[in-house]
């Protein structure tokens, strides 16, 4: 069969047409597809500031969490943290741990806490603190101002920097991320006054 040019010319008509409908019909459906999306990114908006308004309460829920008469202060890591006896992990979920056989007020006080992967990780910015930042630390009445002075990087299983000491220090550790053999080790003296 031998093809004409009034033949090709019908075939090639046929086609721009064919073509130019389906063109069509995607822009069309895409136009559409856009329309209702449009529709539909409103209610995204909702749902993310739903969301805001609920991690923001959350926020508010632990700053606002009841610090009682035994708290620690660290304004350049804007941290305020409740105190409670013992670092097993029930007291470190919720509070900054004592170490139990370390000094309260006099002496080498020794806490501890979390820095990732619970709901409070209040020691989560020790890594931030620099050689002269100021801790705040209360118990009862009893309140110091203490200077940090050391920060170091130590085994998990070193505790001679928890040792009594004559001077009036405070002691904080924490994990170190993906590291578990070792510890973060910041170490306070008392401002004198």
């Amino acid at each position: 069969m031998i093809y004409t040019n009034k033949f090709i010319n019908l075939i090639s008509f046929v086609l721009t047409i064919i073509i130019f409908f389906i063109i069509c019909f995607f822009v069309f459906y895409k136009n559409m597809h856009i329309k209702q999306l449009s529709e539909f990114v409103p209610k995204i908006d909702i749902i993310k500031d739903n969301k805001k308004d609920n991690e923001n309460s959350k926020s508010e829920e632990k700053t606002s969490l009841d610090l009682g008469s035994w708290y620690i202060e660290i304004p350049s890591i804007n941290l305020s943290a409740p105190i409670a006896e013992g670092t097993d992990n029930n007291t470190l979920n919720t509070k900054v741990g004592h170490f139990v056989d370390s000094a309260i007020e006099s002496g080498n006080i020794g806490l501890a806490g979390h820095n990732r992967g619970y709901e409070y990780n209040f020691f989560q910015d020790l890594k931030k603190l620099k050689k002269e930042d100021q801790i705040i630390y209360t118990h009862e009445s009893f309140k110091k101002i203490y200077i940090v002075d050391k920060i170091e990087i130590i085994e998990n299983s070193d505790w001679s920097y928890l040792k009594e000491s004559e001077k009036n220090i405070i002691t904080l550790i924490t994990c170190i991320e993906n590291q578990p053999q070792y510890r973060r080790c910041v170490q306070a003296v008392e401002l004198e006054n």
